[in-house]
């Protein structure tokens, strides 16, 4: 009964204690180790792109909620807050306010609100606002800036090529994908590369990159508390991974001077940030665990291909919305199994 009338539906009727409040709310705990190393590494700035993010996607959600849909509020869910929060971990530390807010308005307006909300957007909103921003102000969307009290905290430095570029405050350049595929298409080889590089710093987060991208082991541990929590399942993030290790393996055993090995790969870029946080999205990913699984090797190949050929050093984010487009054909032709539907008998 509800409101004095009878409520009928079909099966099945089953309560439980999930909640996208719940979902939303482990989601945000999972990046709280990678929250906390970009503060480290990129000070009062990470603060501030991130909670400006977060600001704007509330402010839009709120205001088209109230003014153009017409209808209750929908912040207590808590999904605007992830989309800002993961918008936010796709920019640069140093990106002005009013880029920020404009990325969180087509976020929100655009890539979820325009489709009805939570639940009716075939795309990942923080993924548009990103490519969005990328799209149309490709220079700062790519300066990214090393801290100097990453040499002290990591004992290791970046790139000398990248470090060229001193300020007061912090040294300007490309990301380590952007600056292995330029130092590339200038002659350089894998093996010179290789020397100016440290793992150590990739694994931890000391290097350039947005907020979100370049603490994998924080990522990594964000990665097991979902699964322990069963918020997502190992399909999406493994089949992405995976399939970016076995591509870029490929490619790396036929010419290892000219590509680099695949643990480099996943290191480096969106690539455990977009595996984990956000093509394992609820609505813009496929119901089935086969489709996950065709699904996430898509966004791995498409990936790779992009970075090794493509103009842009990274393509995750592209992947996934490119694969966004594909669900609903996943979906159509990999259907999970009903409840109650018996196979026909054959005479």
């Amino acid at each position: 009964m509800k409101n004095g009338k009878l409520i009928v539906s079909p099966s099945p009727h089953i309560h439980g204690p999930l909640s996208t409040k719940r979902l939303m709310s482990d989601v945000l705990i999972a990046l709280v180790p990678a929250f906390i190393v970009s503060v480290i590494v990129y000070g009062v700035n990470a603060l501030i792109v991130t909670a400006v993010s977060v600001a704007g996607c509330v402010l839009f959600e709120s205001l088209i909620q109230k003014y153009l849909l017409k209808g209750e509020s929908t912040i207590g869910n808590l999904s605007a807050i992830v989309t800002g929060v993961l918008l936010g971990f796709n920019l640069p530390s140093t990106l002005p306010i009013w880029m920020i807010l404009l990325g969180a308005l087509v976020a929100i307006g655009v890539g979820k609100m325009s489709f009805g909300g939570l639940g009716c957007n075939p795309f990942n909103p923080a993924l548009v606002g990103r490519v969005f921003l990328l799209i149309s102000f490709p220079v700062q969307m790519t300066g990214f800036v090393t801290p100097p009290q990453v040499d002290s905290l990591s004992g290791a430095s970046m790139p000398a090529e990248i470090n060229a570029d001193a300020v007061t405050d912090a040294v300007s350049g490309p990301t380590l994908l952007g600056y292995v595929k330029e130092s590339l298409a200038n002659g350089l080889t894998t093996e010179e590369i290789a020397h100016k590089l440290s793992y150590n710093d990739m694994l931890l987060g000391f290097k350039a990159g947005s907020l979100g991208e370049i603490a994998a082991m924080a990522l990594l541990l964000g990665f097991l508390y979902m699964l322990c929590r069963r918020v997502i399942t190992w399909h999406i993030p493994v089949a992405v991974l995976g399939s970016m290790f076995l591509f870029s393996g490929i490619t790396w055993l036929i010419d290892p001077m000219h590509y680099m090995n695949p643990v480099f790969h996943l290191l480096t870029g969106g690539a455990i940030l977009g595996a984990v946080f956000m093509a394992t999205d609820y609505v813009t990913s496929p119901m089935s665990h086969k489709g996950m699984l065709v699904y996430g090797i898509g966004i791995g190949v498409i990936t790779m291909l992009i970075r090794l050929w493509g103009s842009y050093p990274e393509g995750m984010s592209f992947a996934i919305l490119i694969m966004n487009a594909v669900v609903p054909l996943i979906n159509k032709y990999m259907k999970p199994k009903r409840f109650g539907v018996c196979p026909a008998k054959t005479r």
